[in-house]
């Protein structure tokens, strides 16, 4: 397993913790985690420049020793590499799992929307600092070595349709871009964190105008998280929102789903389960 991070970097103690969690759950070794040194790079807000981003995902992608690709953490960042990494990507990039959410929605729609590899909205090496994170983390591992499917989110095992799963400020920044995979008979997860409900609102109406989202064949709505209190009160929920801008494009309202900015984080596949 190669881990890179796109955006944000993260602290070589992440590294020791996540490989210490997979050695005591796989003591026989067979599970190897490898981080790439431009996980640890800082420049200003980023783990590296974009050229030393994008250069350590193509290495780790073109590695045909390396299973699965793992993306370190979010932040900001994937987007400004994108275009950097897809043309470069050879015949061993196409054989691998990847799996981040939050700002790793934008490599995962990209690839996906290309057909390399499988794509997987889930927890990420850095969600082990979190209260309770070794849980998501070993849950990430779990799907990505063993295909646990108690790691998946419960309505994915109960679906005949594809799936697909993006943070919703990152599926609205995704608008109008090449990156955009076909979403025609998806179901569509969403979820988001530390937005005001009134931006909630504001990019839902965005992506349920697009013609592009309204051939879903649904919407699941997962955790909003850490929500700034409204002044005056906005008046609504982020499920009340959700629930009207499905009603008012014509996309089906499926209810909740199971993942979120939180140790909870299901994983999601992209495509048919």
């Amino acid at each position: 397993m190669g881990v890179a991070a796109s955006g944000r970097p993260v602290t070589p103690d992440v590294a020791e913790r996540v490989q210490a969690l997979a050695r005591s759950i796989w003591p026989d070794g067979r599970v190897r985690i490898s981080y790439h040194p431009q996980c640890f790079q800082e420049q200003g807000h980023f783990a590296g420049s974009d050229e030393a981003r994008a250069d350590a995902l193509v290495e780790l992608a073109n590695d045909p020793a390396v299973d699965a690709l793992w993306i370190a953490r979010g932040g900001w960042g994937a987007a400004r590499i994108v275009d950097m990494v897809l043309p470069r990507l050879k015949r061993a990039a196409h054989g691998k799992s990847y799996m981040g959410y939050s700002d790793a929605g934008t490599l995962l729609a990209a690839l996906y929307a290309r057909g390399i590899g499988r794509q997987f909205h889930g927890p990420m090496p850095v969600d082990i600092v979190r209260e309770g994170g070794e849980a998501a983390v070993a849950r990430a591992l779990r799907w990505l070595v063993d295909q646990d499917e108690e790691s998946l989110e419960a309505s994915v095992r109960a679906t005949d349709k594809p799936v697909a799963a993006f943070n919703l400020t990152i599926l609205s920044h995704l608008m109008g871009t090449p990156w955009l995979p076909d979403l025609s008979g998806h179901v569509l997860m969403l979820e988001e964190v530390g937005e005001y409900v009134y931006r909630i609102d504001r990019a839902l109406a965005q992506v349920t105008s697009s013609p592009a989202v309204r051939v879903a064949a649904g919407i699941r709505l997962g955790r909003c998280s850490d929500i700034p209190p409204n002044d005056p009160d906005f008046g609504r929920d982020e499920e009340t929102v959700a629930r009207e801008w499905c009603m008012r494009s014509g996309i089906q309202w499926l209810g909740r789903a199971d993942i979120g900015h939180d140790v909870a984080n299901k994983v999601v596949p992209f495509g048919r389960p």
